[in-house]
Formats: C-alpha cells, sequence, structure tokens
C-alpha cells in the first residue's frame, strides 16, 4: 500500500465547543467563526504555523488544544476519507453538485482541507511517489473549487466571483494557495494531460465531479475512467471519422496533449470512434453555468 492511504492522519474530535477563526487572504478579510459540533472531527480554521501542528513519526500532535478548554480524542483514517464521505453524500452520479446540502457540512469540508494542508507540512510530502502527489493535488484543487462556491452560494456561475482562480483562501503547509497556481504551476507540470478531465470549475461544460475521491491506488484508472466519460460524452465533445466539436479544454490546453502526437492522436486513445488524422476541429462554446 502506497504512502498516502498508508499514512494515517490522528484527527481530534472535540468533546465540547471551540471557536476560531478563517484568515483568508491578503485583505485580512475573515469568516464568521466556526463552531464544532458534538461528535465532529476538530476543525482547525486558523492558518497552520508551526508551533500549532507538530508531526512526529506520522502522527500529528496539536500542541495548543488545551487552550480551547477541549478534551480531545483519537481517530484514525485515510488522508482523503473525509472527501470521499462529503462526495458520495452531496454529488449525484451524473456529476451534479447539491451545494445546498453541501454547504451544510463546510466545517466537514474545512476538516479535510485543513489534514491536506497537515500532510502537505510534513517532511515526507516532497519524497511521495508521483501518483500520491497527483491524487493529492486533484482532490485539493476540487475541495478548494467547492469551498470557493460555498463561499458565495447561492449564485449562477463562478464567473460571478471575481478573479475566481486567483484568490488565496487556502494555506497548505507555509503557503497560501490559488486554484490557478495549483492548475498551472503544479498538476500541468506533472505531465498528465488527463488531470484536465479530473479537475473541475463548478460549471456544466467543465468535467463532472466524479462522486469518490481519487487516490493513488486506482489513479491510473481513474484517470483512464474520467478521459473516456469526457471524451464520449456527446454534451461536452462531438465525434465522427472526419469532424471534431471538441471542449475549448482541448484548445486552451492543446500543448498538454501534444507530449506523444497530435491532439487526435491523444483523442483516438479514449474515443469510441476512430478518428482521421486529417479530420476537421471546431470548438464548442463554453458553458459556465453552475453545475448543480
Amino acid at each position: 500500500m502506497k504512502y498516502f492511504n498508508s499514512f494515517l492522519l490522528i484527527i481530534f474530535l472535540a468533546s465540547c465547543s471551540g471557536t476560531k477563526r478563517i484568515v483568508e487572504n491578503d485583505t485580512r478579510k475573515t469568516i464568521e467563526p466556526i463552531k464544532t459540533e458534538k461528535d465532529n472531527i476538530f476543525i482547525q480554521t486558523q492558518p497552520i504555523t508551526p508551533d500549532t501542528v507538530e508531526i512526529k513519526n506520522d502522527k500529528i500532535v496539536d500542541e495548543k488544544s488545551q487552550e480551547f478548554g477541549q478534551i480531545l480524542s483519537k481517530r484514525f483514517m485515510p488522508i482523503h476519507q473525509l472527501w470521499d464521505e462529503l462526495l458520495q453524500k452531496h454529488v449525484s452520479d451524473n456529476g451534479h453538485v447539491n451545494y445546498k446540502t453541501f454547504k451544510t457540512e463546510h466545517k466537514k469540508l474545512l476538516d479535510y482541507i485543513y489534514v491536506l494542508s497537515l500532510m502537505h507540512k510534513s517532511d515526507k510530502f516532497e519524497s511521495f511517489p508521483k501518483d500520491e502527489k497527483l491524487a493529492f493535488w486533484i482532490n485539493a484543487y476540487n475541495a478548494m473549487t467547492i469551498d470557493l462556491i460555498l463561499r458565495h452560494y447561492p449564485l449562477k456561475s463562478i464567473k460571478d466571483i471575481k478573479n475566481p482562480w486567483e484568490q488565496r483562501y487556502w494555506k497548505l503547509g507555509e503557503k497560501w494557495y490559488n486554484l490557478s497556481e495549483i492548475e498551472h504551476q503544479i498538476l500541468r507540470k506533472m505531465n498528465e494531460p488527463r488531470i484536465h478531465f479530473a479537475i473541475v470549475c463548478a460549471s456544466f461544460s467543465c468535467p463532472k465531479l466524479q462522486n469518490e475521491a481519487f487516490t493513488s491506488e486506482r489513479l491510473e484508472s481513474q484517470l483512464t475512467d474520467v478521459t473516456k466519460e469526457f471524451l464520449n460524452d456527446p454534451k461536452r465533445n462531438s465525434i465522427s471519422e472526419n469532424s471534431l466539436e471538441l471542449s475549448k479544454i482541448f484548445q486552451w490546453f492543446s500543448k498538454d496533449f501534444k507530449q506523444n502526437g497530435s491532439v487526435i492522436d491523444f483523442i483516438n486513445q479514449y474515443s469510441r470512434i476512430k478518428i482521421s488524422e486529417n479530420a476537421k476541429i471546431k470548438y464548442k462554446d463554453y458553458n459556465w453555468a453552475i453545475n448543480e
């Protein structure tokens, strides 16, 4: 079993409520304090600093939890279990997200992002194999996209948010991230073009949000499945032997799909229809309506 899913995290359960604030971006804007509920996983909503969390022998130790009057117990779980539970509960098989019900468990989503932050902080993170890191960053990107939507919900489109991909709401380890950086500076540089069908933009024309987390053990089959599903979905791509009407994803990121040939060569690996090398290519309009 590979590192992430064999790496068991200690998540703290609070037996009484505590309150902390979320610090967001450089504007120092704050969100209302989030209180923990009985039997819920403890939510670390304050930015993680070296003196708040210590990782020893694959265990997370919260040095300051007693300051909040909490009696703590330990719970072990795989790294992406919280995210998997949320996806199964709030995302349909066809990728529609129930943001109204998701919002009722926003604290649990923040728990998961906190766990990712602790994982990223670990000295072992940089030594993880490629599949472990891919699964980590794909799940992180999608969880942060959902968090972004929930922060502004209700809305009709992710584009209703000012500069949505540039908002640095999330701190992993010692650094604040935005979605643009994770996509372009991390995921795309890992030379795996199928990530474009795994990460989502909360919109109708983007790949659907899967209702399960990506894991290193299943990553190859998961990436193959999402690529085939997206390519062969007539709402997103219209494919025939001599004519293609493709998602603009293939236009925006054409370089990524040409690593081992042409865009058509890439598509032919996953399409049900064999496409001619001389097929004409057009691109569909992109529908940015929210995916609910």
